[in-house]
């Protein structure tokens, strides 16, 4: 099997061609499932954010790995193959594994070390395993690249010093106009994007906010946490005309904003600039209205030419945290050798099992008077006996295994312990070292034997 990651992002694709690549959490779990379907592939997750949309995919061959997951991305978005050619970041096996711990870490982010892309991360892994599209090779993959990117926050600088695409975004604000004390503000959008940007605000200062979202609730539930007031998206003309700075951050399939709409707002607002900054992916401003005189439009593109003296420090941070995703793919390379054993140690449960469930027979054929309690009791104790002859043989192949000599363990666990299993690899992993009993749950019912 092998892992594959196809996708687009900031990188290598501008944010025209991104908005039409975007999956609408809504139709997340649709979408991994219509991937799972496709030929040869085992396993999936989609990360989906204003910034990146890539597939991560479990296949048996890697070609046709490549094949089916571009089509995914022809069908899906309705596109045409050499219209995202171009584009397309193809990633394989060791490959995969060391950019999602640099994504999943915010090395790959338009803002280095920005921590929403965690959360994002995570969103998307538990997307897949509630649509059951994630198995053993992604589930650890996943729970690994989330284990690295908590312990670079945690143990690294990297969060002092704030930098975001929200604080980006404030930065050129204020880079284009200066104080944005006496301006007012409308952000509509009451997501994480709205909120990390208007806590940046709040620390510089900025006139009369107003939040505006589809449900009110939300907004009102923003704009208390920053003083400011809450609306619909049904005033948006009104309040447009009264605000100096609007920001958007939606996840809203089509233009929020066109020119058609901006057009007679511009007339009312005698000469005052109007300044828009447009965070969303896929766009909520029409692009079109750049071209207006009187209105300065940002795009999240925009952000990524924003230079800010804190991405030194944040620089300095993340050599370190490079040494940290060296040493968690080291980590997962070595776990996927200890699947190449699992077979022989299931063997050798299963031979323990056998013959501590034909003891436990003789045993109550020998003692035909034992109690249900005595017989538990003799049971657990010879279990605990077996497990602790097992642990560590078991132990030992694993670390063969991790030291890159599972071929050699294999065979020489199964001479051993002379077991029939024959030793290929195998993607069932999560068992426990403790060998099961089934033989006292068969006694569950069993009556207490009273000699005659």
């Amino acid at each position: 099997m092998h892992i594959l990651t196809i996708g687009v992002n900031h990188r290598n694709t501008p944010v025209n061609m991104r908005e039409k690549l975007t999956v609408h959490p809504s139709d997340l779990e649709q979408a991994l499932l219509k991937l799972r379907k496709a030929k040869t592939i085992a396993e999936d997750v989609i990360l989906s954010t204003c910034n990146r949309t890539e597939l991560y995919v479990v296949c048996e061959q890697l070609h046709d790995g490549r094949y089916y997951s571009t089509k995914f991305f022809t069908e899906w978005f309705n596109i045409k193959a050499e219209q995202i050619a171009p584009y397309l970041m193809i990633k394989e096996d060791q490959e995969v594994v060391r950019h999602l711990f640099r994504v999943t870490c915010g090395l790959e982010s338009m803002v280095l070390g920005e921590t929403q892309i965690l959360g994002q991360v995570r969103t998307g892994f538990l997307a897949a395993q509630h649509a059951g599209t994630i198995g053993t090779f992604l589930n650890e993959l996943f729970q690994q690249a989330l284990n690295v990117a908590k312990r670079a926050q945690n143990e690294t600088q990297i969060n002092d010093h704030p930098v975001s695409v929200g604080y980006a975004a404030v930065k050129m604000l204020q880079n284009a106009v200066g104080s944005l004390e006496n301006r007012s503000v409308l952000m509509i959008g009451a997501g994480d994007m709205s909120r990390l940007t208007l806590k940046h605000l709040s620390v510089i200062g900025m006139g009369q906010l107003t939040v505006m979202n589809r449900t009110k609730e939300h907004a009102v539930h923003l704009a208390e946490q920053f003083h400011g007031k809450a609306a619909t998206l049904d005033e948006l003309a009104v309040r447009i005309k009264q605000s100096d700075i609007v920001f958007t951050s939606t996840s809203a399939p089509e233009f929020l904003l066109t020119k058609a709409d901006i057009l007679p707002l511009i007339a009312a607002r005698a000469g005052r600039l109007l300044i828009l900054i447009d965070v969303g992916v896929p766009r909520n401003i029409d692009p079109q209205i750049a071209s207006l005189d009187g209105v300065l439009l940002y795009d999240i593109d925009d952000m990524d030419r924003i230079v800010d003296d804190s991405l030194d420090e944040r620089r300095r941070a993340a050599l370190q945290i490079e040494q940290f995703v060296e040493q968690q793919q080291m980590k997962y390379t070595e776990w996927l050798r200890t699947l190449a054993v699992i077979p022989v140690i299931s063997a050798l449960r299963k031979k323990a099992l056998s013959l501590h469930a034909g003891a436990m027979r003789r045993i109550e054929n020998k003692l035909p008077g034992m109690t249900e309690q005595q017989f538990k009791i003799i049971s657990r104790q010879t279990e605990q006996m077996i497990n602790q002859l097992l642990r560590d043989p078991i132990h030992n192949i694993k670390e063969l295994a991790r030291h890159d000599q599972e071929i050699r363990a294999v065979d020489h666990f199964a001479e051993l312990f002379n077991l029939t299993g024959d030793g290929k690899p195998s993607a069932q992993t999560g068992q426990s070292d403790r060998v099961p009993n089934p033989s006292v749950e068969k006694r569950a019912t069993h009556q207490p034997i009273h000699s005659g």
